[in-house]
């Protein structure tokens, strides 16, 4: 399959870190590296604002850290970016918005079962970017379209860089937006999200997938047509199990699982040990195999990952550079005892 399982490690692209050799060497731990976003190191390699870059009608502001849009900006360079939408170069992600992505590129990946890239979801981008009236763009119905145009191809044109580095690169959308679609107050619902969300997939090349650290609704997740799907499972282990049959579907039309079981921040990860985060995971495995799952299928088509990001660490590197640690270990125990090649 293009997205190796067998227990494999990843972790998500967000890190603390502001020494880019040392951010990318945490990466490259990994059985599956990406290249990390490093915000604290400077405002361009915010998600946001990486997402963003070119996009017609953003209003960035570097000292204050803010993202913005302008509907008279959007309608001034509309028009220029169309003449350039047949051009990779603005769709990809320049040196001055990542201090990593072009040195990632670099690299010879031919000996890893495959590497991993991501962007922003543009359902994430669209609710929180706002315009001059504080009103999220992905309210707009002329601006909504475009984004959803703008961002596949941003996720086609680096998936394509990546494959020429590695046959079996696949790329995160990046969708922490999504937990707030079933609440009455978003203003955007799930009806109009799974439509917009199923054509943005079908202009999107494969393999790709979403990335999340909430609790949406995982029934509406797991029937979207995508081949991987990595989550917080360290925080939602009691609700995913129950989404029993959803994830036998999943699994079955050949889908991904990469379990989020590794804790990142500072307290829950002092207070969890290798044998609890391995018990807390066959837990939820147990659960599933009684509903009909079956165990060789699902292993096989599993990673192993630190539960999120985390920005916030008083120690800022050291919990998650421990974290990935302590996910390889993990990897490592289990792969032997399923006896996984």
């Amino acid at each position: 399959m293009p997205i190796p399982g067998n227990l494999l490690t990843t972790a998500m692209a967000v890190m603390p870190h502001t020494d880019v050799d040392r951010a990318l060497n945490t990466a490259l731990s990994l059985d599956i590296p990406f290249w990390p976003q490093l915000p604290r190191l400077n405002y361009h390699e915010d998600m946001y604002v990486q997402a963003g870059e070119h996009f017609p009608g953003i209003v960035l502001d570097l000292e204050n850290r803010t993202l913005k849009f302008s509907m008279e900006k959007f309608m001034e360079e509309l028009g220029d970016v169309m003449n350039r939408f047949d051009s990779p170069e603005i769709f990809d992600i320049s040196k001055t918005f990542s201090a990593v992505y072009h040195r990632f590129l670099e690299m010879d990946f031919s000996d890893r079962p495959a590497i991993r890239g991501q962007l922003e979801g543009p359902i994430s981008f669209g609710f929180n970017v706002v315009d001059e009236n504080d009103r999220p763009i992905l309210f707009d119905d002329t601006v909504r379209p475009f984004l959803f145009e703008f961002m596949a191809r941003r996720v086609n044109v680096q998936l394509g860089r990546l494959k020429e580095k590695n046959a079996n690169a696949f790329m995160y959308i990046d969708e922490p937006g999504l937990q707030f679609l079933f609440s009455a107050m978003s203003g955007y619902g799930d009806v109009k999200a799974r439509s917009d969300l199923e054509q943005f997939f079908s202009m999107v090349d494969r393999p790709r997938g979403i990335h999340l650290c909430g609790n949406p609704d995982w029934d509406f997740l797991l029937n979207l047509d995508m081949d991987i799907l990595s989550l917080d499972l360290y925080t939602n282990h009691e609700v995913f199990a129950s989404y029993a049959p959803a994830i036998k579907r999943f699994l079955g039309k050949g889908g991904v699982l990469s379990w989020g079981i590794v804790p990142s921040n500072v307290e829950p990860f002092e207070k969890e040990s290798l044998e609890s985060l391995e018990s807390m995971l066959e837990e939820t495995w147990e659960k599933l195999l009684g509903k009909g799952i079956d165990r060789e299928e699902l292993l096989a088509r599993s990673l192993i990952s630190p539960a999120t990001c985390c920005l916030v660490n008083p120690d800022i590197e050291k919990t998650v550079e421990s974290a990935f640690a302590l996910t390889r270990k993990l990897s490592a125990r289990l792969r032997e005892k399923y006896r996984l090649a």
